[in-house]
């Protein structure tokens, strides 16, 4: 589904990413870990349009989609939950939910059954419907913006650091909603800080450091590594 070669993104003198290639399989889940300034949040970026690649190519269900801006690529089907969350803080729930799905007809019954099914998903978030968006706790928001990038029926959802900040129940639920998102065959790009929760959910897992892919493989393989649980497991 989706297959990067030879990214390069740039910020001025900075390469943040040099020569990344990875792929992504519909149906998987895949996760990227590595230190903090590793690149995992401009790969993402990359991937949906918000950051321009300097060099290489990314294709999207065999479509060039290097040069296509970020509005586009979430009418093909690629859809991301940001790092921060970056919910619009003086909307209401609902209206976050239905701007998820601004590229869909607002008058589509689809839309409206769409919204019933993120209450499913995220309870919370049917109690907070009608409370602006900005006045709840940071879990609401992280489970408010993986139903709004659900919103646009994306083939790719992309989640950046989904537990950022939260507390161990909360990042314990948002994980059982990744494994159910997964049994559903929703195909996710999973950039991950809880990197022993991120390959016990994924199928398979890179390691990104200072910008280039330094191993791969199976995250059950990376899971057992020596390598990858001394430098990103601990020891626990």
């Amino acid at each position: 589904m989706l297959n990067i070669k030879n990214l390069v993104v740039n910020y001025g003198a900075i390469n943040a990413l040099r020569g990344v290639s990875l792929e992504v399989r519909a149906g998987e889940v895949v996760t990227i870990i590595g230190g903090n300034g590793a690149g995992k949040s401009t790969l993402m970026k990359a991937v949906s349009g918000l950051e321009p690649a300097a060099g290489g190519q990314i294709e999207f269900e065999s479509r060039d989609v290097t040069l296509v801006p970020a509005h586009r690529r979430v009418g093909l089907g690629i859809a991301q939950s940001p790092e921060g969350r970056q919910v619009f803080a003086d909307q209401t729930v609902r209206d976050n939910l239905m701007l998820g799905a601004y590229l869909r007809d607002a008058r589509d019954a689809d839309v409206e059954r769409d919204v019933e099914a993120q209450f499913v998903i995220f309870p919370r978030l049917r109690e907070r419907q009608d409370q602006l968006a900005g006045t709840m706790s940071g879990g609401e928001q992280q489970m408010l913006a993986i139903s709004r990038a659900l919103m646009a029926r994306p083939k790719l959802l992309l989640l950046d650091e989904p537990s950022l900040g939260l507390a161990p129940l909360i990042v314990k639920e948002i994980f059982t909603v990744i494994r159910a998102l997964k049994e559903r065959g929703v195909t996710i790009l999973l950039v991950e800080q809880m990197a022993n929760q991120a390959l016990k959910v994924a199928d398979r897992a890179y390691v990104l450091k200072t910008g280039q892919i330094t191993s791969s493989g199976s995250a059950k393989d990376m899971l057992a590594d020596p390598a990858v649980r001394e430098a990103y497991l601990g020891k626990h």
